[in-house]
């Protein structure tokens, strides 16, 4: 109850008045930070849906190429043909904000600028297949690390949103009623407190003048006198009967 643990004094109420302006201007903020992380989120979702489609249909395409490669090639000049690289890829990490949720950036980087190392070996002594296969892997290369970017930005996100509406539903159901209901004691108590003091003070006011005035004396002499007349009233009209 409120009563047992809230100290009812003016000084607690404006307290507690201010802490729960406080919960509310936080409370609309936890909720626009909520609403906005959730659109965020959906885009990501959905971004994060073509890039998977996209990158499964890549892999895929790739595998069918290597596949064909190698009906066409034996497994030996496969592995020779990727035994010597010409072209190295680096990735860079970085990250940027989002609603207060560091989100990872991933950037690509190649170590020349020229899209023919990707080929390590000689176009004379492979199939077209390989090269088509090991196209399909470069250009889904991009794609790839995009998806590793969203998704993680996704569950950092998700992980986010749930903390966040954890809060509000704290605040909206929690402390902000509890708060208004300490207020609303307080309140009460100190109206009561002030009508009991203002019984006392007109009590004492009373007293005060009573001893000063002496007003119950006077109220018994003008009870006396009142029933001496009204006694002689009644004489009178009996003897004039």
């Amino acid at each position: 109850m409120a009563g047992t643990t809230v100290n009812p004094t003016r000084m607690e109420l404006t307290r507690l008045k201010n802490k729960l302006n406080t919960a509310r201007r936080g409370h609309k903020l936890l909720k626009d930070k909520r609403d906005e992380l959730m659109r965020q989120f959906l885009i990501m979702v959905r971004e994060n849906m073509e890039l998977r489609r996209k990158v499964e249909a890549g892999i895929t395409a790739a595998n069918r190429q290597f596949a064909m490669s190698k009906s066409s090639m034996s497994e030996e000049a496969v592995r020779v043909a990727f035994m010597a690289p010409r072209q190295e890829v680096q990735l860079a990490e970085g990250d940027r904000n989002i609603m207060s949720v560091e989100i990872p950036v991933y950037t690509l980087k190649t170590r020349t600028p020229d899209k023919n190392d990707i080929y390590s070996y000689g176009l004379a002594f492979t199939s077209g297949d390989l090269d088509d296969a090991v196209r399909e892997l470069a250009e889904v290369m991009p794609d790839m690390v995009r998806l590793a970017e969203v998704e993680k930005s996704c569950q950092l996100m998700a992980s986010e949103i749930e903390k966040t509406r954890r809060r509000v539903n704290a605040l909206e159901h929690v402390m902000i009623p509890e708060m208004e209901e300490n207020i609303r004691y307080i309140t009460m108590k100190l109206d009561e407190n002030e009508r009991s003091t203002q019984a006392r003070l007109m009590k004492v006011k009373d007293m005060m003048l009573e001893n000063a005035h002496h007003y119950k004396e006077r109220e018994e002499e003008y009870a006396e006198e009142e029933m001496k007349a009204e006694a002689l009233t009644e004489a009178e009209e009996q003897a004039g009967r």
